[in-house]
């Protein structure tokens, strides 16, 4: 049995937002090109989020979180904002210790409940 590509472009998911994938280890010299992607796949694309895959940066030390807080400073000039995927827990605990706070991929988000999850009252409680 043989399969033959389709004429044409690929079709993509509008709603797949764009990934960067952040080798490692990052130099300072190497930020500004890594800011410019974010803004370039941020205009390339209808997506106003693109995903950064941190898995490979390797030790999380204060370089990881000034890329980090400059990807985001991009991505907010153009109008949209960077989401993690696979940060390390040293590294998030680090971006915590900061005042960081990124959206990080398969995690809740703040103003969302988590599904499944009801608020149980206790008897006593003074309504609302």
């Amino acid at each position: 049995m043989s399969y033959r590509r389709p004429r044409g472009l690929p079709i993509v998911d509008a709603m797949t937002p764009p990934v960067l994938v952040l080798p490692g280890p990052v130099t300072r010299d190497e930020v500004r090109g890594l800011s410019d992607d974010v803004r370039a796949l941020l205009h390339g694309s209808s997506a106003r989020v693109v995903v950064c895959d941190v898995g490979g940066l390797g030790p999380s030390g204060l370089t990881t979180v000034d890329l980090l807080a400059r990807l985001q400073l991009a991505a907010r000039r153009a109008g949209g904002r960077i989401r993690l995927r696979d940060p390390d827990p040293a590294l998030r605990a680090l971006l915590d210790l900061v005042g960081l706070r990124f959206e990080v991929e398969g995690q809740a988000e703040e103003r969302e409940p988590a599904l499944g999850v009801e608020e149980a009252v206790e008897p006593g409680d003074p309504a609302v």
